[in-house]
């Protein structure tokens, strides 16, 4: 059964606004029509339109300040721009303004109907992928490791055969390459699973009161202790326990906490009942511990004793092929904890994504993505809505000064160059068609706007 949607159409021309509404009615669709920008926000407001389809040159208030307003209002509802001009410089800022898509007048009825089907059911799909993030927020299922890496894949394998044992884990590598989901992974694939998954960041306490964290404490035990506490150790019984920058642990905790290894046992602070615990330890740490035994700044037998088993994530320069995956990832998590139905990244914020080294790897990548959407007011990623140090990518030569003095520019302007005569060629092929160009490209409709506008194509 064909979906009827409520179409807010806002045009002045009294004409057009009769015919679009004669051909949705048509269609099985609720058309609402308001003839200027300010009527347009009043029943935006009352009735809420599933899409709107507005003018922008209109008296009172045009199409643009109009859908400013109802951006701040319902990220999620699809904003159609028609315009009689077909200006490069307005239909990017447009787009950039929130709008999904434009028409330029007087345009094709059938290229209209497929835009508002594309529109409607790209809103559909988000609702459902948003729906399906809440229902797995909870859940570590391996896919929750996202990679196309060879490397990656192979040691989420040995992952989920170290899950079904109890040896203790120890995880090394840069900050931000993903340690903690590995941990959260076996623990939620292991068949200690419905038992506690504990977390503690060893060098963000004191060593006192790390060491009450981890052990608990009598009433009594030091000033301040008025009522028995339950350390990690016995909080975390059936579960595990995960030490996160285990190499800044101080020395008397690393004695206390090999006896746990070895016997599965401890006592309160202040206490004297010896407490039995059934726990598997996973370690992580940025830092060389193997180095840290040698200089005498870590014990050697609890080296050993966390180090059954070794796991260390790939950096992400060091899996490229994985920028993109991740950074569609993160637009769709961040867009849709703000309430944002941002669709794609630019061909050019997806390349400066991808030549950047990632020093902060996967928690870097994120973090600009987030930023990116929060600043982003239209539907696509541009670069300039990434953090500044990125977009500085634009401006670094990737080639020798022997090589610029050989040809005379950089790789940039060699490769824009060519990127201008290519979409140049595409458009007088296809009769300046930018649809089909597009199309041939490889790249959204919004992506050929905004890339015109770079290379000022008219």
């Amino acid at each position: 059964m064909k979906k009827s949607y409520r179409i807010l159409i806002v045009d002045d021309e009294e004409s057009v606004r009769h015919m679009l509404t004669a051909v949705f009615t048509r269609d099985g669709h609720q058309p609402i029509c308001a003839e200027d920008g300010q009527q347009a926000l009043e029943l935006f407001k009352q009735q809420t339109p599933d899409i709107v389809l507005m003018d922008i040159r209109m008296p009172k208030l045009n199409g643009m300040e109009a859908l400013q307003v109802m951006r701040q209002t319902h990220q999620s509802i699809p904003v159609i721009l028609m315009t009689a001009y077909a200006a490069i410089e307005t239909a990017v800022e447009a787009l950039r303004l929130g709008a999904f898509d434009y028409v330029i007048k007087p345009f094709d009825l059938d290229e209209l109907k497929m835009m508002i089907g594309r529109a409607m059911q790209l809103r559909e799909m988000k609702q459902e992928i948003n729906l399906l993030h809440r229902a797995l927020s909870d859940s570590y299922q391996w896919d929750r490791i996202l990679t196309n890496s060879p490397k990656m894949m192979e040691l989420c394998k040995d992952t989920a055969k170290i899950a079904q044992s109890n040896a203790s884990v120890l995880i090394t590598g840069e900050s931000g390459t993903g340690k903690e989901l590995i941990a959260k992974a076996i623990h939620y694939n292991s068949p200690r699973a419905k038992g506690p998954f504990i977390k503690i960041n060893c060098g963000a306490l004191p060593e006192s009161l790390l060491e009450s964290e981890l052990f608990g404490h009598e009433k009594g035990a030091f000033t301040g202790a008025q009522t028995q506490r339950q350390g990690l150790f016995e909080r975390a019984n059936q579960g595990t326990l995960l030490l996160d920058e285990v190499g800044e642990m101080p020395h008397n905790l690393q004695v206390k906490l090999l006896r746990v290894l070895q016997e599965r046992e401890f006592e309160r602070l202040g206490g004297s009942q010896t407490i039995k615990t059934d726990i598997r330890l996973i370690a992580a740490t940025n830092r060389n511990l193997a180095a840290m035994v040698e200089q005498g700044e870590f014990r050697q037998d609890l080296f050993y004793r966390l180090n059954v088993i070794h796991l260390s994530p790939i950096p992400l320069r060091e899996r490229p092929e994985d920028i993109a995956l991740l950074a569609q990832h993160f637009l769709q998590k961040f867009s849709a904890e703000n309430g944002k139905e941002i669709v794609e990244l630019d061909p050019s914020t997806l390349a400066i994504l991808e030549s950047y080294p990632w020093p902060g790897n996967v928690r870097e990548l994120s973090n600009a993505i987030e930023r990116a959407v929060i600043m982003s007011t239209g539907f696509i990623i541009f670069p300039d809505e990434l953090p500044e140090h990125l977009q500085q990518q634009l401006n670094v030569p990737h080639i020798s000064e022997t090589v610029h003095t050989l040809i005379g520019h950089t790789l940039k302007e060699n490769l824009k160059a060519y990127e201008r005569e290519l979409i140049c060629t595409a458009l007088a092929n296809n009769q300046g068609n930018r649809v089909q160009t597009a199309r041939v490209l490889g790249i959204s409709r919004r992506a050929l706007m905004y890339k015109l506008q770079e290379h000022r194509i008219d």
